[in-house]
């Protein structure tokens, strides 16, 4: 009995010290940090809040039906054959009153805008868990471009914490490759403890403004959720990012549930050029936290955006529906409202103010 309770004891420990200390879990926030934290509206005093009710407690019958999913299977949740990538060459001409959005797929993309290059949850790994050697893997294999051969940018921007959205190994590679980085609160302490420099890490709550050379950054609400470990949900931030220039605005919803916020931001910071919004990953039984697609063109609509981007989709499979879906769905529902909607091949490139766009539905 003795030499039983010593072996689970020395089993608790090794996880508690392997959670501890494995690096792609990150780093909790504490000190000063969690102290600014405190007196925020939507911190309950241990872990932020959204503007509105959101529920993500699974009962029974919805424990019940995902492990039926699970076990029936989809196999059309995956392509039958390769996602088509565009190569991307860095340093394209571009007009200085311009902007040009490129997906690299999932939510990971380049924003080109007014002299200034933008990664946005550059996550360009294969596969977004911490144990990149297991899980889903990206479909596409390839990037449109080799991570390594990235030139200077000026900012990495994220919109939280998920693994799908900041990984280990990508920003690893790319923590030297930016002079600043813009991060909601909390998401400070996972890059520091990755070797970046904190002088170059900024931290923002819910409707910070940031003039960053020209631009103007908003750190604006979403409705989710944050943690990459069994102990941390939701001790960091989560948001979605408004890009205003000179000539061009460009929004970017983050990860999200439907709600009053993107109204908030229309009436704010609105009407938009382009959209970026989360459409893919979805589910009806956790449709509070992540839009469906006829949900998300009314996002679109409500944040006063020109021309639909639908992201979040056609890199890895974190749901049941079909891996198309998102395109298919999101398509149907713009063209019944009169929406100005483009789903891009990954690679491709978008110029913000153009009056073409690729309509070629790839993913067939």
């Amino acid at each position: 009995m003795i030499v039983a309770l010593a072996a689970a004891a020395l089993i608790v420990l090794a996880v508690v010290l392997f959670f501890r200390f494995f690096p792609a879990f990150g780093s909790r926030t504490s000190g000063e940090k969690l102290k600014v934290m405190q007196n925020l509206p939507n911190f309950n005093g241990k872990v932020f809040e959204n503007q509105i009710t959101t529920n993500m407690d699974m009962n029974a019958s919805s424990i019940f039906s995902m492990l039926r999913d699970y076990m029936k299977g989809n196999p059309h949740r995956t392509p039958s054959s390769m996602v088509p990538v565009v190569p991307f060459q860095f340093g394209q001409p571009l007009g200085a009153e311009q902007a040009r959005v490129t997906w690299i797929g999932h939510s990971a993309f380049i924003l080109e805008i007014e002299g200034k290059t933008l990664l946005v949850d550059p996550m360009f790994g294969s596969a977004p868990t911490p144990f990149p050697w297991f899980g889903n893997k990206r479909f596409s294999k390839t990037l449109p471009f080799d991570i390594d051969s990235i030139p200077e940018v000026d900012a990495i921007i994220f919109s939280h914490d998920h693994y799908d959205h900041l990984d280990y190994d990508s920003f690893k590679k790319l923590k030297n490759k930016a002079r600043r980085i813009f991060v909601p609160l909390g998401v400070s302490g996972h890059l520091e403890r990755w070797g970046a420099d904190p002088s170059k890490i900024s931290e923002h709550y819910w409707y910070d403004e940031i003039e960053f050379e020209g631009l103007k950054l908003v750190c604006a609400p979403a409705r989710h959720f944050s943690g990459r470990s069994l102990t941390d949900r939701n001790s960091t931030l989560w948001c979605s990012w408004s890009f205003i220039g000179r000539y061009n605005k460009v929004f970017y919803s983050g990860d999200s549930g439907y709600g009053p916020h993107f109204k908030e931001i229309g009436e704010k910071y609105g009407p938009f050029d382009l959209t970026l919004m989360e459409c893919g990953q979805y589910d009806e039984r956790w449709a509070a936290i992540h839009m469906l697609p006829e949900e998300t063109v009314q996002a679109h609509i409500d944040v006063k955006g020109r021309t639909l981007i639908p992201v979040h989709w056609a890199a890895f499979t974190l749901s049941f529906h079909d891996w198309n879906d998102p395109a298919e769905r999101a398509h149907k529902e713009a063209k019944k409202h009169g929406v100005s909607i483009t789903l891009p091949r990954i690679g491709e490139s978008v110029t913000v103010r153009d009056e073409v766009f690729p309509v070629e539905k790839w993913w067939h």
